[in-house]
């Protein structure tokens, strides 16, 4: 990290959820690879649900990517987590699929799973799909004024 750049100064939302590798991804389906770290536990070793939350999360956006859309963001716009066994260090796998896609707003799920094949949590979600382009836009015109601040 850079001093002279502030903007590489911070982990990327990748690298802050122990994002490892796309395990397969395509037609409204995705399963991603995570680290669970012991920064992410709270007591017991038990991974902070939070985080469990975000890997099946950001697996359901990019269920949505596959879809094969340009100029496209996954917004989630309310989503129901169920979790069934604590996460713990090491690999976990976030599966996602779309059980329906629209125009504008696409109705996921998906699970958080051990390696060995152990459902931690499951989750569904509501998502609307907006314009890349605009968010970035307005992302950079809220930094812009951040600065001028």
């Amino acid at each position: 990290m850079s001093a002279d750049n502030p903007a590489t100064d911070h982990p990327t939302v990748a690298q802050t959820l122990g994002f490892r590798r796309e395990v397969s991804s395509g037609e409204g389906r995705c399963v991603l690879e995570y680290e669970a770290g012991m920064h992410m536990c709270h007591s017991g070793g038990i991974v902070q649900g939070g985080f469990v939350a975000a890997w099946i999360d950001a697996a359901m956006a990019r269920a949505v990517r596959t879809l094969g859309q340009e100029d496209v963001v996954p917004l989630t716009l309310e989503m129901k987590i169920s979790y069934f066994a604590p996460a713990r260090p090491g690999p976990v796998h976030a599966e996602a699929w779309l059980e329906r896609a629209g125009r504008s707003t696409c109705f996921a799920e998906g699970t958080l799973m051990t390696p060995e094949g152990e459902v931690v949590a499951k989750a569904s979600s509501t998502i609307r799909i907006g314009s890349a382009s605009r968010a970035k836009a307005k992302s950079e015109a809220a930094m812009a004024q951040k600065r001028q601040g």
